[in-house]
């Protein structure tokens, strides 16, 4: 019988992880649907089987605290006698940072694909509560801040804070009954045949096809195979999102700007893009707790996500500014990029966190670290491409 007892805790683990992910925007992975297998055989190799989970998940935090803990040094030393060196230094630190969260991302992703999809569902809404925290806490310094010093060493301070947090936490999995019993060693993966297979907490074992070759290499060809349905979306879907925010919905302007408040001034873009955004992503994130329709094999569920390519001109012709080839202002109301806004992150949060979360539940459990990796993967590509296309549609408005 599957130990419960501690569910509740590793839930909460799962959840404070997922804070510290925090939206990730890594652009460091191509498509693994169209580069040679042979390779991509070996970076999937790399992550799961070359380098230990434990050991991947606690060098990347470990190597982000020691920068934040840095960072948070060189807010109060006076860097004006050394620009280019501390430009050079911040730079340096960033990649730094966007290589090990990535890095932090797939491997907590991959280890919660053998976890139930409630555990799932914990680490990918933990992602949107970091973003709904984020907002928040602009907003605050925004309003009651006036040194910008101390502002930086508030956030600097409490990411610090936050990753020792998890490093923590992270220690702490081992303890857990319920995390020791999903964590346990599994069989090495085979390539595996068929449309079908047995649900992985099936008490019987489904077939699997020998291999011929380094039987401790995850299979990547039928991974690719079995998530390509669930990869389009997930890819498509942050294509869409990244695509529109922070682009484009950052530079709609307030309708009645003129009037000097600050709420149409100061705080309109914080309000209507950012924290509307992030709380409703939160919102369809949090739902899928309790609602999973429609499932990983309905046609719904493509279809939704391709419905999204509305929200795009949506956008467009709300009040961008500066417009230099689309002059026409359809929506002239401060309401529609609200509303345009919670309809973006609202269907964000639900429909990816479904497909995220279907991805390591439809092959066989000892495959379901590398899915979730996978899984990871679409992610990353979806946002570079959304990204890069974004400077694009910025310049045919």
């Amino acid at each position: 019988m599957v130990p419960t007892s501690s569910s509740s805790v590793w839930a909460s683990v799962a959840y404070c992880h997922g804070i510290s992910l925090s939206l990730p925007r890594s652009t460091g992975y191509l498509s693994s649907a169209t580069a040679p297998a042979q390779p991509q055989e070996r970076i999937l190799r790399t992550w799961t089987s070359w380098v230990p989970l434990q050991v991947r998940v606690l060098a990347s935090l470990t190597i982000m605290l020691i920068i934040f803990v840095v960072m948070t040094v060189l807010v109060k030393v006076d860097t004006s006698s050394w620009t280019r060196g501390f430009f050079a230094v911040t730079i340096a630190c960033m990649a730094i940072i966007s290589g090990t969260s990535t890095i932090f991302n797939s491997s907590i992703f991959g280890m919660t694909g053998s976890f139930p999809m409630r555990d799932s569902q914990a680490l990918i809404s933990g992602g949107a509560m970091g973003g709904t925290i984020s907002a928040v806490a602009a907003l605050v310094d925004l309003a009651a801040s006036s040194d910008v010093t101390d502002s930086a060493l508030a956030f600097f301070l409490t990411a610090a804070i936050f990753l020792g947090f998890c490093i923590g936490l992270y220690l702490l999995l081992p303890r857990l009954e319920y995390a020791r019993y999903y964590m346990r060693p599994v069989r090495q993966a085979h390539v595996f045949t068929g449309e079908d297979h047995l649900p992985q907490d099936s008490p019987q074992t489904p077939l699997l096809a020998p291999r011929s070759s380094d039987s401790s290499t995850p299979p990547l060809c039928p991974i690719l195979k079995k998530t390509s349905g669930l990869g389009f979306c997930i890819i498509y879907l942050f294509f869409i999102t990244s695509l529109i925010f922070p682009a484009v919905s950052t530079n709609i302007e307030s309708l009645n700007k003129d009037s000097g408040s600050l709420w149409t001034t100061k705080f309109f873009v914080p309000l209507t893009t950012f924290l509307l955004y992030n709380v409703a992503d939160l919102c369809g994130r949090q739902i899928t707790a309790w609602v999973q329709a429609p499932g990983p094999k309905s046609k719904v569920l493509p279809g939704l996500v391709l419905l999204r390519t509305c929200l795009v001109p949506l956008f467009v012709f709300c009040n961008y500014q500066p417009r230099i080839h689309l002059q026409t202002v359809v929506f002239r109301s401060d309401v529609y990029p609200a509303v345009f806004t919670t309809l973006l992150g609202f269907s964000n949060g639900y429909l990816s966190t479904l497909a995220l979360m279907y991805g390591p539940k439809i092959v066989p459990r000892e495959l379901a670290e590398a899915t979730g990796v996978v899984m990871s993967f679409y992610v990353c590509l979806g946002l570079m491409l959304g990204s890069a296309f974004s400077a694009l549609l910025v310049h045919l408005i």
